[in-house]
């Protein structure tokens, strides 16, 4: 099965940024750059069950929900949209909003969308590098500005916008009240650390979102039953017979592969679609300090949220 970096669409918004270093040398000096998606470098290829982005925020974006599976097919969509973030820099006063302060009625939630008073019901949550954030279908959310983040989701662009900052573009009312959970997000589990290289951030319907901590020279088998995902946050290695280093995102379609980790060790997110971690995914072909946990024997929460 293969295993390829994948290719890069580049997505110019007006709240992008124009310098996306260390993560991209791609030049936003033209156009301010907002997301990159990372996408299979095969465009005949079947299309993933995951789409992994980047972006980068200037300005706060839209505030939206995304509907859950069964709306969107309802819809004519093949699926709706879960995701996760990643925070990978983040500004000293930068915030994301999740979910709402209280409790309010459909009819309440339509109001503030009409009269934008719902940028002030949003729970807005001040964020650090390395938080990690999961926003279930029917989720209101927002991404403030001064902030670099992966984001992991099922592969889907259903977005239905409920306040944009007076940008002028078309919200979605009926829709998003039809979808939306008017109510506070539940309180977030921790980081589930399954090995010593292994820490699950978030284990969901949809997917599993880990983080890898490879030591300096070791080797690895990664048996990779599903498509996997994996950015590479800090470090090097070559991941089969491509090369990952920082920003770089690589695709695995299934199978086993090698990862053959460089002098500065490897940090890297692992995503893939399961709804719990999957034990072998991670096997070590050379000597590693301390044993490794059994992750069968440790209770996974359903979701990881700020770190």
């Amino acid at each position: 099965m293969p295993t390829e970096q994948a290719a890069v669409r580049v997505v110019h918004k007006p709240w992008g940024v124009r310098d996306l270093q260390p993560w991209s040398s791609v030049d936003g000096s033209g156009s301010a750059v907002g997301e990159l998606w990372f996408e299979r470098a095969n465009k005949d290829a079947p299309t993933p069950a995951l789409l992994l982005k980047l972006l980068f925020t200037s300005e706060p974006l839209s505030i939206q929900v995304h509907p859950d599976d069964t709306y969107a097919r309802a819809m004519g969509m093949p699926n709706g949209k879960s995701e996760a973030w990643y925070i990978l820099a983040a500004q000293p006063d930068a915030q994301i909003g999740v979910g709402l302060k209280h409790q309010i009625t459909p009819q309440q939630l339509r109001a503030s969308i009409q009269n934008g008073s719902i940028a002030e019901l949003i729970h807005w949550r001040s964020v650090a590098k390395g938080d990690v954030i999961y926003i279930p279908a029917g989720t209101i959310h927002a991404v403030g500005a001064g902030i670099v983040l992966a984001e992991i989701q099922q592969h889907s662009d259903a977005t239905f916008r409920l306040f944009d900052y007076g940008r002028q573009r078309e919200l979605h009312e009926d829709n998003g009240v039809a979808v939306a959970h008017p109510w506070p997000l539940p309180t977030p589990g921790n980081p589930t650390p399954l090995t010593v290289n292994r820490t699950v951030l978030v284990a969901s319907k949809h997917f599993v979102l880990e983080r890898l901590e490879l030591l300096e020279g070791s080797s690895w088998a990664l048996l990779a039953e599903p498509e996997t995902w994996i950015l590479t946050l800090d470090g090097h290695a070559a991941i089969g017979l491509t090369a990952a280093a920082i920003g770089h995102a690589i695709f695995i379609g299934g199978g086993c592969t090698s990862i053959e980790v460089g002098n500065n060790g490897l940090s890297a997110l692992i995503a893939y679609p399961a709804s719990r971690p999957i034990d072998s995914l991670l096997q070590s072909l050379s000597k590693q300090p301390g044993k490794p946990a059994n992750p069968a024997a440790i209770p996974v929460p359903q979701f990881a949220g700020l770190a």
